[in-house]
């Protein structure tokens, strides 16, 4: 069984390899990350990023390796089990409840701090009552924060794109995590959405005192918001630094274009 080092960590990865049959999607991925940073993870198209977010939040289990989430293995717990302990995600793909509204789509997410029993439920008591009232209250906040409001009783599939995209980051708030994994959050936004984004990260990192790990193909949006950034080729690591550190890199340049490239240029 691998070990891992202990340290003032959030998350800790340690060798973590994911096998499928003869394919080997992850190997030996190590990370760190201290609490309170924003870090990123990138890599080209089939890097193996996106299999590391699920085995970091139990969508499939790991091969070998593993997994620390506040000093304790979290590697082998079911996805809810983690997402209970502190870790939420979004989806490369967005995942709302789409013909559910944006307010129910941040409720569903907050219900765990209800604070009422089924049976309460049932008879409509007035603890249901009053818990359905502070969960409305509190996923409005949350809607709050990106200036989702006006939008709070619209059918979610019905939104713009870019307003789904800050739908799924306000429903993981919702979750109330202490780690917060975007997977591609930029995916899809104009230029002006995708700075405004940048802004609502730092702002939540800071409100919520969250540690955040990011996937994103913007090399701008990487560039401007992550302190430390890991680079995957393979399913393996093959760089990790400073933005600055990362698009000299050669590794890193000819990973994601060729042999004889130049730098990678952050306005990519």
């Amino acid at each position: 069984m691998a070990e891992i080092k202990t340290g003032e960590t959030i998350l800790s990865v340690c060798e973590a390899t994911k096998a499928f049959g003869g394919l080997v999607a992850v190997r030996g991925l190590s990370l760190e990350l201290p609490k309170g940073s924003i870090q990123g993870l990138i890599g080209p198209n089939g890097a193996g990023k996106t299999t590391a977010f699920n085995l970091i939040t139990g969508v499939i289990p790991i091969t070998s390796g593993a997994i620390e989430f506040e000093g304790e293995r979290i590697d082998g717990l079911e996805s809810y089990e983690i997402t209970r302990l502190g870790i939420a995600r979004t989806f490369q793909n967005i995942r709302l409840f789409s013909n559910l509204s944006v307010l129910d789509n941040v409720r569903i997410a907050y219900h765990a701090h209800a604070g009422y029993t089924l049976g309460d439920s049932i008879t409509r008591s007035k603890k249901f009552t009053k818990g359905e009232a502070a969960l409305t209250e509190r996923a409005m906040d949350f809607l709050g924060i990106f200036k989702l409001e006006d939008v709070a009783l619209e059918i979610a599939k019905n939104l713009p794109y870019g307003q789904q995209r800050r739908v799924e980051i306000a429903r993981a708030l919702a979750c109330d995590p202490r780690l917060l994994l975007l997977d591609e959050p930029a995916a899809g936004m104009n230029p002006r959405e995708t700075l405004e984004l940048m802004d609502y990260i730092h702002f939540i990192k800071d409100r919520f005192g969250l540690t955040i790990l990011l996937i994103e193909h913007q090399m701008r949006f990487v560039m401007g918001i992550c302190e430390y950034i890991t680079v995957m080729d393979f399913g393996e690591s093959i760089a990790r630094g400073t933005p600055a550190e990362i698009q000299d890199n050669q590794k890193v340049v000819e990973a994601y274009l060729g042999k004889g490239a130049g730098k990678i240029a952050a306005s990519r």
